[in-house]
């Protein structure tokens, strides 16, 4: 079994696969060494990656020695495509990792991936394998927040992902909550759209916490995947292992 660890600005998604199959999967609001000790006795996987936005204190926790192979991911991590990003050393774990995840569920697809998180990123791998870049936007919270930091009557609200989203407010709290939501549905259209104008074969991934509020309520076909990440993640510890 292989254990994927997904470490990101506010949470962290713990995969397992076995035979490149997810078979279980585990939030942590703060991930401990201990906790990894458990999901070790429990599962007893042999091979380990972990990708992390926020810091690289993880690594030196004593439960990686139960593991026969580990693999802390950064930008000299071997990987099953092409890299042409020009500032690798800054290039987000889980952006490379959510590009290999595409690239592995749809090869030989131009591909869109965008990540709804604490920040929204949308980023391009044509169909050879070839990562271009992308753009980093402000995440959804990022925007309530924004708005109520930076105005001095604009009220701070969470939005409901449970309900259907109008188009437009008729209030201030649902002006703004329409506002940022269905900005971040047009943003994500557009995206699409003009990158169909170059690449009429285009797949689109959407991926994060939110993601699943978007699916049937964008003009374009999208694939949600919330464990996309996760799926990159194994794709590149299987690739290592097998060098």
């Amino acid at each position: 079994m292989n254990i994927c660890i997904d470490q990101g600005n506010t949470s962290t998604k713990v995969g397992g696969f076995e035979n490149n199959e997810l078979v279980f999967t585990q939030s942590f609001s703060n991930l401990t060494n201990d906790d990894l000790i458990v999901i070790s006795k429990d599962y007893k996987p042999e091979s380990i990656i972990v990708s992390s936005v926020v810091d690289d204190s993880i690594v030196l926790w004593e439960a990686f020695k139960q593991f026969k192979y580990s693999i802390f991911l950064n930008h000299t991590t071997a990987i099953p495509i092409n890299n042409y990003y020009k500032t690798p050393k800054l290039l987000g774990n889980d952006r490379i990792a959510a590009m290999v995840g595409a690239f592995y569920l749809k090869p030989k697809s131009n591909a869109l991936v965008i990540d709804i998180g604490t920040a929204i990123t949308f980023d391009y791998l044509d169909s050879n394998g070839n990562y271009h870049g992308g753009n980093i936007a402000p995440g959804i919270e990022l925007r309530f927040r924004s708005l109520f930091e930076n105005t001095k009557k604009l009220p701070y609200i969470k939005a409901n992902f449970q309900k259907n989203i109008p188009f437009m407010g008729n209030d201030t709290y649902s002006a703004i909550e329409c506002g940022v939501i269905n900005g971040v549905g047009l943003e994500i259209d557009g995206y699409i759209e003009q990158l169909k104008l170059k690449y009429s074969e285009l797949s689109t991934f959407l991926t994060g916490g939110n993601a699943y509020y978007f699916d049937g309520k964008l003009k374009n076909p999208i694939f949600v995947d919330q464990y996309l990440v996760l799926k990159g993640l194994n794709r590149i510890l299987e690739y290592n292992v097998q060098k």
